[in-house]
């Protein structure tokens, strides 16, 4: 079983912002893989599905991002999920908007979500999609920044990099995270 988690926050007023790219991608996988998002526990909402590659499920924690972690861990004990057969997928403004960078550990970065995971989760060795969102403009502070909207000029390149993470989550499904890295990862 392959765990995909999205993060971001719940709520029409964070929609298609910079900090809900998880969400966004899992919106993209669950119209790709006809998976309805239609179940609510563990402090998340979830939809699952049996592919020919295996069973997989696609999640969205409830918990706004700084406690992502609360929502994750539960899940993954209620159905005995291993951390290798987890992806996270989140927003990274050291890369530039619209790239995909993969990795199988690292630190938090300095994003809540992330920390929140590692908590719960007791590990940093955990697969990882980040997705860019370049940094604020000069004079914007972050949380302004990664609460607002992308521009109608910016949207398109960020369906593609929804549309190309979800890809990538989809070939881990049939092959190790290593090689999903090589594939996917952009300079």
């Amino acid at each position: 079983m392959k765990l995909f988690i999205g993060l971001g926050n719940p709520g029409k007023q964070y929609e298609h912002t910079h900090h809900n790219v998880g969400f966004d991608t899992i919106d993209v996988l669950a119209d790709k893989w006809g998976i309805d998002m239609n179940q609510t526990k563990f402090n998340a909402v979830f939809g699952m599905a049996h592919r020919p590659e295996g069973k997989v499920v696609l999640m969205k924690p409830l918990t706004y991002m700084n406690l992502s972690g609360e929502a994750v861990r539960p899940l993954m004990d209620y159905y005995d999920i291993d951390i290798e057969d987890i992806v996270v997928i989140y927003d990274d403004m050291d890369i530039d908007k619209g790239t995909l960078r993969l990795r199988q550990k690292g630190s938090a970065g300095g994003h809540n979500g992330i920390k929140s995971l590692i908590q719960h989760l007791g590990t940093q060795n955990f697969n990882r999609v980040r997705i860019g969102i370049s940094r604020p403009p000069q004079g914007m502070k972050v949380p302004d920044y990664v609460l607002s909207r992308f521009s109608k000029e910016e949207w398109p390149d960020m369906e593609k990099a929804f549309d190309k993470a979800a890809d990538a989550c989809a070939f881990f499904t049939e092959k190790p995270f290593a090689e999903v890295m090589n594939k996917f990862n952009q300079k």
